[in-house]
């Protein structure tokens, strides 16, 4: 599983000129499922996202975490986090999962953030979303249930 984590003061997804989902302070999730993932994979980056320490302290230093600063999360679902690019000019996506394994771990993610004590809005798994938000910091991680990076 990926997830590309971005610290944002706002964010919202929209889907056909309706707003789905949409959070102030907290965390922007893309979340990419691959083909091998399983329900581990979608606690532990659960696990990992909910204990990252980025929000400013007192001193401004990135020393705290979502729940300490009561932050949000919109997690929008991302298939695209799994192409390759290492041949051609045209992504291979063979390492995404399909709806029928994605849409269950996708729903297990957000459950665990859920039941982390945070407040987590979505987008629509699957459909054409437009995402908008405004990167605090810019702070941008990368996550991979395989730790690969």
């Amino acid at each position: 599983m990926r997830a590309v984590v971005q610290r944002v003061s706002r964010a919202q997804v929209t889907v056909e000129d309706q707003v789905v989902g949409k959070i102030s302070h907290g965390f922007l999730v893309l979340l990419g499922v691959d083909v091998h993932d399983t329900e581990h994979d979608a606690e532990y980056i659960a696990e990992k996202i909910s204990g990252l320490r980025v929000f400013a302290d007192v001193e401004d230093k990135m020393n705290l975490s979502l729940a300490d600063v009561a932050g949000s999360v919109l997690v929008v679902s991302q298939f695209t986090l799994h192409g390759d690019c290492r041949r051609g000019r045209r992504p291979s996506y063979s390492d995404a999962a399909r709806p029928e394994l994605a849409i269950p771990l996708y729903d297990k993610f957000v459950s665990e953030l859920r039941d982390r004590g945070h407040t987590v809005e979505t987008g629509i798994f699957g459909a054409m979303m437009q995402v908008e938000l405004v990167n605090d910091g810019p702070v941008t991680l990368l996550l991979d249930s395989n730790k690969l990076f």
